[in-house]
């Protein structure tokens, strides 16, 4: 009787071992390491991009958030703009070793890294609310991490093309891009410069469908590196094409939301609604969560209401900043005008002179 029951204690035992071992593949700690590299850069370059897109305005040029582009010329800009690249790059080869659902939350380090770089060097002041916001931002990801499920087996392709092709998939794809539309002709000329989910609800919905082109792309590449070339299929051109698309709309939406909202509150909303779209969509295309039990879904769900918590926590920062600063609750936009320049001494537009008015 105590041998057998040894024998089952050391079986469970192995058998934990085995299940930690693979949890812990080779294929995920790389995926893991890179998608901690990408944090990194890409929280700095929201600092970087930021402070380049308010020298460009300093010059007295349209700004971003009113659709120029002197940015462009901007050296301090372009170093951002690398920065990210950086970022991305490593964050594109972590969606070839390991789920969307896995790699995304990790995104969660930038916020603290921008939040902290912000209030360092743009002098946004980030209270204890915002702080707290931020760390209840990373619980949420690390219950997301933890419960995530296992990578799937795809041998080409042409194998991700059909999850693609799927009614539940086209149906989200298509919902996705009238969304974007919508919000793209109807509420930016509208709302762009007063509520910040305009510009990021765009970033959000647009990059939800890059990831899945990034992963298909990812998994392309690294079959191709193994041997199996799979340059040859028309449906990885097509992935390319869908990646350059969402990558070029998500940067022209991202600088506007950078140059016309306080970055402390740009980075945790774009993670939050980019996270919860992007695993949304892999859910429904690769189906992340068939192989999950109930407890392990539902842990998921709180991971992210821990996030949304967080984000909802960091808006109160930024209401009890504007409501301790009489003059800041003139405005709406980060850069509305008072006496032709904004608050942070950066002028707006060139104002005419004008003589003196008569008393007479």
């Amino acid at each position: 009787m105590e041998r057998s029951s040894k024998e089952s204690s050391s079986s469970s035992s192995s058998v934990s071992s085995r299940n930690f071992r693979v949890g812990l593949s080779n294929d995920n700690i790389k995926g893991l390491v890179l998608a901690i590299s990408s944090s990194f850069f890409i929280g700095a370059s929201f600092i970087v991009k930021k402070k380049g897109l308010q020298l460009a305005g300093a010059s007295g040029q349209i700004r971003a958030g009113a659709g120029g582009y002197s940015y462009l010329s901007e050296p301090l800009w372009w170093a951002g703009m690398i920065t990210m690249v950086v970022g991305e790059i490593a964050n594109f080869a972590a969606y070839a070793f390991a789920p969307a659902i896995l790699v995304t939350p990790l995104g969660a380090l930038s916020i603290i890294i921008s939040a902290a770089l912000a209030h360092v060097i743009l002098r946004e002041k980030l209270y204890i609310f915002g702080i707290l916001g931020c760390i209840l931002c990373i619980v949420g990801s690390t219950t997301i991490v933890l419960h995530a499920p296992q990578e799937r087996e795809i041998d080409s392709v042409k194998e991700v093309w059909d999850l693609a092709t799927e009614p539940a998939f086209l149906i989200y794809a298509t919902l996705v891009t009238i969304a974007v539309f919508t919000i793209i002709i109807h509420y930016i000329p509208l709302y762009g410069q007063t509520h910040i989910i305009a510009y990021i609800g765009v970033c959000s919905l647009v990059g939800s469908l890059g990831v899945m082109g990034v992963r298909a792309l990812g998994i392309a590449l690294k079959l191709t590196f193994s041997g199996m070339n799979q340059l040859i299929y028309p449906q990885t051109w097509i992935f390319v094409i869908v990646v350059i698309t969402c990558v070029l709309t998500q940067l022209n939406y991202l600088n506007k939301a950078l140059d016309t909202f306080n970055t402390a509150l740009v980075s945790p909303i774009y993670y939050v609604m980019f996270t919860s779209l992007t695993i949304l969509a892999s859910v429904i295309m690769f189906k992340d969560w068939d192989g999950q039990n109930a407890t392990q879904i539902v842990t998921e769900l709180c991971g992210f209401v821990t996030i949304l918590s967080g984000t909802f926590l960091l808006h109160k920062t930024k209401d009890m900043n504007e409501c301790s600063s009489p003059t800041k609750q003139m405005r709406l936009p980060k850069h509305a005008e008072v006496d032709g320049s904004d608050l942070e001494g950066i002028p707006l537009k060139r104002q005419e002179s004008k003589p003196p008015e008569s008393t007479l």
